[in-house]
């Protein structure tokens, strides 16, 4: 397996491969790898010769005052990992070889990115929209992975490409969970001692949300204030948001059918915000 940490190295290896007539499947990540990252690399190799996954702690998708600092870094532990999963190439730039002084373009995927984690974060999907756009210029993937948990990221990804007539195939991947049901994230390496079950707040306000549609409710009005009480019946949690939207717009749903997603965003102890999702008429944990 290859380390690359310069965009020159990186085009250079793509565009031999490339003309090799071999497939690339490439999984942009932050690092701090867990079974969920493990997966969408393995899910990539389904689909492509070669697996490419990029370790680059964004910079540009953090606003003031979020975590950038506490985000959790492990190089040497990523690299081991995704070795056993038969990675190709590890592409490893730094912030100055990825945003060169003087480095000024932008791109916004709007209204999209102006719901759920946008309302709050404004500058964070267009730092997502700009280092997945140089990612794609750099490597010119066959197709790329995401992880469903990230469920707006990957409509602005697929709205993207659809919008700027990339050829890269975006792939969503389901969400992977740890046992007790909470959606695997770097971030919960945050978490306090003690705040699991506070954690665990948010896939089960999907399961109970589930289970008020199954008994007939659809207002998502209702469904709202069942989910806050829950939620807040933690004394750790923050709720950011708790939005009930169209699956394709992202545009609020007053009432549920087969294609709203309840999505959630709740800081855990002040030093994690969790994200999580689901449909609630069609699919299941």
């Amino acid at each position: 397996m290859k380390i690359i940490t310069t965009p020159e190295e990186m085009r250079t290896w793509a565009e031999a491969r490339l003309q090799e007539g071999r497939s690339i499947g490439l999984v942009p990540t932050m690092g701090y790898f867990h079974e969920g990252h493990l997966s969408l690399m393995r899910r990539a190799h389904q689909s492509a010769d070669l697996v490419v996954v990029s370790l680059f702690v964004n910079p540009t998708q953090f606003g003031p005052n979020e975590d950038l600092d506490r985000y959790p870094r492990s190089m040497e532990r990523d690299v081991s990992l995704a070795e056993k999963e038969g990675v190709a190439v590890v592409f490893a730039p730094s912030n100055e070889q990825m945003y060169p002084q003087g480095f000024q373009t932008v791109i916004r995927v709007e209204p999209l990115a102006t719901h759920l984690c946008g309302v709050n974060r404004p500058v964070h999907f267009s730092g997502v929209a700009t280092v997945v756009t140089k990612l794609f210029n750099l490597i010119r993937p066959t197709l790329a992975v995401f992880g469903e948990k990230d469920y707006q990221q990957l409509a602005i990804i697929r709205r993207l490409v659809a919008d700027l007539n990339m050829t890269t195939k975006v792939i969503g991947h389901p969400i992977v969970r740890e046992a007790d049901g909470l959606a695997m994230s770097s971030r919960n390496a945050n978490l306090p001692e003690g705040s699991r079950d506070a954690a665990l707040s948010l896939s089960a306000s999907i399961k109970l949300a589930r289970q008020a549609v199954a008994r007939g409710v659809r207002s998502t009005r209702e469904l709202n204030t069942l989910i806050r009480e829950h939620i807040s019946s933690f004394a750790d949690t923050r709720i950011d948001y708790v939005s009930f939207v169209d699956g394709d717009t992202l545009e609020a749903a007053d009432e549920v059918d087969q294609r709203t997603v309840l999505a959630l965003a709740v800081h855990i102890a002040e030093r994690a915000r969790l994200i999580d999702n689901g449909f609630l008429v069609s699919g299941s944990f």
